[in-house]
Parts: structure tokens; sequence; C-alpha cells
């Protein structure tokens, strides 16, 4: 299992300054130091807001991704290298790669020589069949 576009952004805001909303309505804005596949962050100099409107400072702190009910990151993340995208496409070296199901699965134009069709590919023909040669 690979992981998804809202957690590759999140990778990407390491070391800028982002704001977390919890799921009890504190703010938490700070630096991102680090962040985990399950949205877990380390953060440093934050400025704490409580529901009732008190602002409070922390150096570091750690905060569960469970608890977390949204991010606000940088407008210069629009600029990522995960958005470098053309209809679907990678583009590297000059080439496009097909991105998509079929062509993963040897089903589609781009996995020449594969297995790919309906079910073809690997095994025999089945139980209680015979295998008949090809004359040549």
């Amino acid at each position: 299992m690979s992981i998804g576009i809202p957690v590759k952004i999140l990778h990407e805001a390491d070391s800028h300054v982002i704001t977390i909303e919890l799921k009890n309505g504190e703010l938490y804005r700070g630096t991102l130091i680090e962040s985990e596949d399950n949205m877990n962050c380390k953060m440093k100099n934050i400025m704490v807001t409580a529901r009732d409107g008190r602002v409070s400072n922390m150096e570091y702190c750690y905060v569960r991704g469970s608890k977390i009910r949204f991010f606000i990151l940088p407008d210069i993340l629009k600029n990522a290298p995960m958005f470098k995208r053309i209809d679907g496409r990678v583009v590297l070296r000059g080439k496009a790669l097909d991105i998509g199901k079929a062509s993963l699965s040897g089903r589609g134009p781009s996995n020449r020589g594969g297995r790919g069709g309906m079910g073809g590919g690997r095994g025999g023909a089945g139980r209680g069949t015979t295998f008949q040669q090809r004359r040549m």
C-alpha cells in the first residue's frame, strides 16, 4: 500500500510554517520539523491558541495525527515537484510514461510483452483439459 497525495504534500511541508487545528478546537502554528505517514507531526516554535482565545508559546511539541482536524499549509507547496504531471503522464527525460492501473497491471498499451489480457499468461489450461500442441 502506498501513501496518498495529502500525506505526500504534508511531507513536502517539512521545515515550513504550518497551522494545525485539532478536533478539540486548539490551533498550533509553528515550524514543521517532521511528519509521519499517519500524520503525526513534530513542530518547533509553536504559538498555541486555545478554544477560548488564550495564546501561549511552546518550544517543541508532538501532535498525534488522529487528533488533527485540518492543516493550513503554505501556498508555495503548489509548486512542489509532485504536481508536475501533464495529462496523467509523468515526464521523464523526454519520454512520457503512462500512469494508471491499466499500465501497471500489464493490460495497457505501455506494458508490452507482459501477461496481459483476460487471465492470460501463467499456468496451464486448467483441470481436466488436454493440452494441444501447435503443429508446424
